[in-house]
Parts: C-alpha cells; sequence; structure tokens
C-alpha cells in the first residue's frame, strides 16, 4: 500500500501539479475577466494578410476600425465623397458591404469609440467652419452634427470617450487675403456634444521668443493666431491632456483638456544635416542615390503625433514630412540655385548651387537671411526625413532615427530618388501599439511605400524591427490589438490615396 501511495504521489507531482500551474498562468494573463489572452508577438514578423482596392487616387486616405461590428470605416474621396464600410470578420475576404454619403466638403479623418463614428468634415468653401458628423457604427444613423473651426484635417476620440478634439487647420485661401485662425475643437461628448474651440492668440506676446526657438509665424500679413495650422492630435491615456502638431509653424501645443486651454507651445528647432548619422541625398539629378552630410538644416514640421506614457513622462513621437506654403498670392519654396548665397558662409556657393550638389533641393526663403540683405547665411530644407522622440512635459528632443528610414528604404529598393530635392521618404503617419510586453510604433512613409516597424519599449531608444511594402502614398497607419481583432491578434491596417488599397497585416506569435 504504501508503494502504491507514493506512486500516486509521483504521479500527481508529475501531471497535476504542471496543469494547474498552467491554468494559473493563463488566468494570470487576462485583464480584467477579458475572454482574451495576451498573446507574445514578434513584431519583426509581420505579413500582409489581405488586400482590398476601393477606388481611384483619394479613396483610402483615413480608417477606422469598430470592434464591435468588426468594420472598418475608411474615407473615400475619389470622385463622390462618402465614407465606405468594409466587412473585416475575415480581413483575407474583405468586402465593401455599404457607403456613407457625404454632404458638403470632403471627410479629412475618422475616429471611432463605443459604437460612435467621428467624421472630420471640411466645408465647400475650405476658409468656412467645418463640422463633425458623428454616426452609430451599428446602423450608420447620424447621432449628432457639430460646427468646428476652419478645415478640420484630423479626429480623434480621447481614451474615455468623453472629448471629440479636431484640428482645425486653417488654411488660407489661393489669393492668401482670407487666412482663419487654427484652431482645435474640444467637443464634450456628455453634454450634448457642446464644444470650444481653442486657438493660440494668447501667446502672441511671446512670439518673438517663441520664434528665436524654432517657431515659425511667416504667412503673409497673418496675425499670430491665423497664422497657426493645427495638423492632428494625440491624447493622455488618461484623457486630460491633448498634443496637437503645428505642422507649418515647426511646433507641438499642449492642452488641458479640463481647463480646455492651451498652455504651452514647444518649438521643435532644426535638424543639422551636417552632423554625423544624418546624411541625406539632396538631389534628383545626381543619378544616384548618394546619402552625405551638408551644411544645411532641416524644419521638422511633423504630421501625425503618438503618445507613449513611461513613468511620469509622456513621449511624443512625431513623423518629420515636413510641408511647403504654396499659393497663388504666397510661395515660400525655392530652389537653392537661384538664390543668393552668402559668400563667408558658403565660399562654395558656385560649386554647391549645381544641380547635382545642392541646386536642386528646395528650400523655405523665410528664414536664413538674417540681415535682410538678400544673401542666405543658412538654409533650411522642409521636413527631417525621419521620426522623432519628444518630451511631452517639457519639449525637449529624446531622440530622433536620423537617416535610418532612408538608408532602410534605400537597401531595399523602396526609396524614390526622384525626391531627392524635396522632402526624401517624407514620414507622414504613425501609431503605437502595444504587442504581449512589447510598444510598437509603425511609420508610414508617402514616398517610399513603406511602413517602418519599431520596438518602443524604451521609447527613448527605439530599436528597428522590419519594413513593410504597402499601396501608393499610405496615408492611414491604424493599430489594432489582439483583444479587439476579428482574427485574435494585433493587426496592422494602412491605407493608402494614391492607389484606394487597404492591406492587412499580421504577426507570428513566439
Amino acid at each position: 500500500m504504501h508503494a502504491l501511495k507514493k506512486g500516486a504521489e509521483d504521479m500527481k507531482r508529475k501531471y497535476l501539479l504542471p496543469l494547474a500551474l498552467v491554468a494559473v498562468l493563463a488566468s494570470c494573463s487576462k485583464k480584467d475577466g477579458a475572454s482574451e489572452t495576451i498573446l507574445n508577438e514578434d513584431p519583426s514578423t509581420f505579413a500582409e494578410i489581405g488586400s482590398i482596392d476601393i477606388g481611384e487616387a483619394g479613396a483610402a486616405e483615413i480608417s477606422a476600425y469598430d470592434p464591435a461590428t468588426k468594420r472598418l470605416f475608411v474615407v473615400n474621396n475619389g470622385g463622390v465623397n462618402k465614407i465606405d464600410v468594409l466587412d473585416m470578420a475575415d480581413p483575407a475576404k474583405m468586402s465593401v458591404i455599404k457607403s456613407i454619403a457625404i454632404t458638403g466638403g470632403a471627410v479629412n479623418s475618422l475616429s471611432i469609440h463605443d459604437g460612435k463614428l467621428a467624421a472630420a468634415i471640411e466645408a465647400a468653401d475650405k476658409q468656412a467652419a467645418g463640422k463633425v458628423t458623428v454616426y452609430k457604427t451599428s446602423d450608420y444613423s447620424e447621432i449628432k452634427t457639430i460646427a468646428t473651426g476652419a478645415l478640420p484635417d484630423m479626429v480623434t476620440f480621447s481614451p474615455n470617450g468623453e472629448y471629440i478634439l479636431t484640428a482645425n487647420e486653417g488654411e488660407p485661401n489661393a489669393a492668401y487675403n482670407i487666412d482663419p485662425i487654427g484652431s482645435v475643437s474640444v467637443i464634450s461628448v456628455n453634454n450634448d456634444y457642446s464644444v470650444v474651440n481653442v486657438d493660440f492668440a494668447g501667446f502672441a506676446a511671446q512670439q518673438e521668443a517663441l520664434m528665436q526657438k524654432g517657431l515659425r509665424i511667416f504667412g503673409k500679413n497673418a496675425t499670430f493666431a491665423s497664422d497657426i495650422e493645427p495638423e492632428y492630435i494625440t491624447v493622455s491615456a488618461d484623457s486630460k491632456t491633448a498634443w496637437v502638431t503645428l505642422q507649418e509653424n515647426n511646433a507641438i501645443a499642449k492642452i488641458d483638456l479640463t481647463t480646455k486651454k492651451a498652455t504651452d507651445i514647444f518649438p521643435l528647432g532644426f535638424k543639422d544635416y551636417n552632423a554625423a548619422g544624418n546624411a541625406i541625398d539632396v538631389s534628383d539629378k545626381d543619378d544616384a542615390v548618394a546619402f552625405a552630410n551638408w551644411n544645411i538644416k532641416g524644419m521638422y514640421q511633423p504630421d501625425a503625433i503618438a503618445v507613449l506614457q513611461s513613468g511620469n513622462i509622456p513621449y511624443l513621437f512625431t513623423v518629420n514630412e515636413g510641408d511647403v506654403r504654396e499659393y497663388d498670392g504666397f510661395k515660400e519654396a525655392d530652389r537653392i540655385k537661384n538664390l543668393t548665397l552668402d559668400a563667408t558662409a558658403f565660399p562654395d556657393a558656385a560649386n554647391l548651387q549645381k544641380d547635382p550638389k545642392l541646386g536642386r533641393l528646395n528650400v523655405t526663403k523665410t528664414l536664413g537671411d538674417v540681415n535682410g540683405d538678400g544673401k542666405y547665411e543658412t538654409l533650411y530644407s522642409f521636413g527631417a526625413r525621419s521620426f522623432s522622440v519628444w518630451n511631452g512635459n517639457t519639449g525637449a528632443l529624446v531622440f530622433d532615427s536620423k537617416n535610418e528610414l532612408e538608408v532602410k528604404c534605400n537597401a531595399a529598393k523602396y526609396y524614390d530618388d526622384n525626391r531627392s530635392d524635396d522632402k526624401g521618404v517624407e514620414p507622414e503617419g504613425i501609431a503605437i501599439g502595444q504587442m504581449g510586453n512589447k510598444q510598437v510604433a509603425f511609420i508610414g512613409m508617402e514616398r517610399a511605400d513603406a511602413v517602418a516597424v519599431y520596438d518602443v519599449t524604451n521609447p527613448a531608444a527605439p530599436v528597428f524591427q522590419q519594413l513593410l511594402k504597402c499601396g501608393d502614398a499610405p496615408e492611414g497607419v491604424l493599430f489594432v490589438p489582439a483583444k479587439n481583432s476579428p482574427t485574435g491578434k494585433s493587426l496592422l491596417i494602412i491605407s493608402s490615396e494614391d492607389d484606394g488599397v487597404v492591406k492587412v497585416y499580421s504577426a507570428k506569435t513566439l
């Protein structure tokens, strides 16, 4: 009997205890009673699992996913302004099941929270007030339409769903004699969608000091408030703070959502292309992709922005696309070969201004001639051809990818040398999501037609994982976490505006 008892105990230890341990570990991997386990996915193994073409250029600019209905809502301005609804239950077999007609101007952006779809819609007259229309994702019925500032270019829900925010760019008209105030509309969902338009007029007294740090206020006859052009918004996890990129102004603004007031403007300064690791190709007429250091600077001018909290620091990730004011009544850009360079700063000007050298590079005429003698001592190009990480409390630069995006794209044969004289690969879109115990960033590059994947678990030291080919001119970069995904695995959804293609990617589990 003793031997039998000992054998039974051995069997129990060998089989039952490990099974109990597995059950405990499985239960620990669930959050707040959710049924989904946390997958340990490898961010270096994303591969395409589905694709759909929904139309011509302008047909797939921005997308938003609703986990309740397993539907993807996609901006489609490729002809008739509308929002296409895609069945995403099986990403390998996506199909358009509905189109929501839009009246007025074009849809610029979409965001979804708890069964509500918010669409940012510009007015037919882009200098007039725009609007946000909120729909039910279940039956597409309209819940509310709210007036915003001029040209709402981006919309987002706060994480808690209490606010809808729009970045109202307020672009001038072609003649540049009407320039609306740039603002951020803060819409209180639970207060009958009441709205407060936050502008930046209160910083006018600080204009000179801010410009010394790299803020740009340079429009034709513009006031401080009208010159500011909000581009893109991100909101803290606690829904108390928003940060908005001011692309043309080369800055990030900070907004307190409790008081609904702007509290800071962080000028971003300039990138030195003569520094180690910052080598770029500056010519589309040199018959080569030749990265080199040059005595020029780049304005960061970020488009999209995302926030990742680590400790007590909100880290702001920006994609530094660059943008140019080019209107009938005001044009800021010119090629270096057409400018007069200061002989002291550029003793080899005649050689530098040749097409295979710096001659073809587009720069702004609004900076660099400090003494106003018509000769440029410093040259400032558009964008920084990188993504950056900033301290959201102070605005200090924490990290810049330098020229890694362009080097990686060139190695993969994705680099477009025809864009070397302008803004290079043009990083434009970004999304950050959690995969297992890792934080992962996805960087969409408009001119390389590619997305770079980075492990950003340490926000101060992102690590490259892989490069994905996508459609033509990726605009929308969307991450769907595994807990919300129709497949039970994390998904990356890329929508591309120049060919109307939506692609879906998934990673392997470890």
